[in-house]
């Protein structure tokens, strides 16, 4: 569909036969688990105990920062009242209780003198803050849900809570949207950390977050930065959270960044010369494309779990909200680019916002890595291998038998190939 002749998944350039299905396309993640709908999409008490229970017992995403006690009881309610709809204000409510005796906890001990348990109790009370305001929120063009945005303005009062008592604080900003246009709002929130060294300026990552992971997610990444003497600058994509960007303008990312990299420019704590970028999840989507819109003011890009084309494809659609992620993927997604229905957003994103319908990728670009799980259910590994048939030369890692984003392995390939580059530029 719209695919302008590329051939991937099939042996002579067409698009290969899934023998025994209705898919028209070999996906490389195989039939059986296109076609498959996971275990968890069954209702709470699946999701949890077949998807969430572990991650959460170990504090890996969606719940790094938290504990498995603060979770445990929640879902005991959700189970035990049958609340199964993520998106429902019941679903939502059941955690802000759990969130404010844990940020109750951190102002005790804020005030008995140890920032350090203080800022742990706060960033797990915005870890329970987090999974409340799942799987998705916007503003644009109004807020999608005022009981999550309420979890979501909580979870961001209680992160500048815990990153008043860090070493490297957090400096929140809203940048001028120098470059709005059409419907584009005035100011970009963002994250700023830099390193101490009044004065100097420093190598920066400019890290674009997810579908449902925001600014105040990125805690051990930006500690990660900052340790090896880089600044971050922590933004969210259009159709998320606090974006000014028109969700529905394929052109807006662009003013987007070039508002935010202008500021940045004008600053002055940032070596314009040592610019990386880092898209996470639908992030990595905006990675690719600033790599090329951008990419005379940029070092690198990452893009990690993207999507771009295939992604958009309706035959991938009418699956993915059977796949990993935890709730339905496409009401999300169809909100985040700016349409009223699903239907309407299977019927015409792909030929509006694939990089390379609109003749994105066919450009030169700065140097580009691709990351993924080769068995990735939200973002198909498809869209980031035909990325190496089009523009400039790329680079990438991708982890056979991984799922989305190629976790756990990735970050040991991300952060070397990011080193060698703040090094060269």
């Amino acid at each position: 569909m719209g695919s302008k002749g590329h051939g991937i998944g099939s042996k002579d350039g067409s698009p290969g036969l899934a023998s025994g299905s209705g898919s028209t396309r070999h996906w490389i993640m195989g039939t059986k688990a296109y076609e498959a709908r996971m275990p968890h999409h069954d209702g709470i008490k699946a999701l949890w105990e077949t998807k969430w229970k572990f991650p959460c017992s170990i504090s890996v995403y969606p719940f790094h920062d938290g504990k498995p006690e603060d979770f445990e009881g929640i879902f005991t309610h959700l189970i035990e009242n049958n609340i199964n709809d993520g998106t429902s204000p019941d679903y939502t409510s059941a955690f802000f209780p759990a969130a404010e005796a844990l940020t109750a906890q951190g102002d005790a001990a804020l005030a008995a003198g140890d920032p350090k348990a203080a800022s742990a109790l706060y960033l797990r009370a915005c870890t329970v803050y987090r999974i409340a305001r799942f799987p998705y929120i916007t503003a644009y063009p109004e807020v999608n849900c005022p009981v999550k945005w309420a979890a979501w303005e909580a979870q961001k009062t209680v992160y500048t809570k815990a990153a008043a008592t860090w070493d490297v604080p957090l400096e929140e900003v809203d940048v001028p949207h120098a470059h709005k246009q059409g419907g584009d709002r005035d100011v970009i929130p963002v994250y700023v950390r830099v390193p101490k060294g009044e004065g100097r300026k420093f190598p920066v990552v400019v890290l674009m977050t997810g579908l449902d992971g925001y600014r105040p997610d990125n805690t051990v990444r930006c500690d990660e930065f900052l340790g090896r003497g880089w600044g971050v600058v922590v933004v969210e994509i259009p159709g998320t959270a606090d974006c000014p960007a028109d969700s529905a303008d394929p052109a807006s990312p662009d003013r987007l960044w070039s508002s935010l990299l202008e500021w940045m420019g004008r600053d002055g704590r940032f070596e314009m010369g040592k610019v990386l970028v880092w898209g996470l999840s639908s992030g990595g989507y905006y990675a690719i494309r600033i790599a090329h819109t951008h990419r005379e003011q940029l070092a690198g890009s990452i893009a990690q779990g993207a999507g771009c084309h295939y992604f958009y494809d309706r035959e991938w659609l009418e699956r993915a909200d059977g796949h990993e992620y935890p709730f339905k993927l496409t009401p999300a997604m169809a909100m985040k680019h700016g349409y009223k229905t699903v239907e309407e957003y299977k019927e015409g994103v792909q030929k509006k916002f694939s990089l390379l319908e609109t003749g994105i990728i066919q450009q030169p670009s700065t140097r580009l890595l691709l990351i993924n799980g080769t068995l990735d259910g939200l973002m198909p590994i498809e869209d980031s291998m035909m990325l190496f048939e089009y523009g400039s030369p790329k680079e990438a890692r991708f982890f056979p038998g991984a799922l989305h984003m190629g976790y756990p392995m990735a970050n040991a390939s991300v952060y070397p190939w990011m080193e060698s580059i703040m090094v060269s530029a």
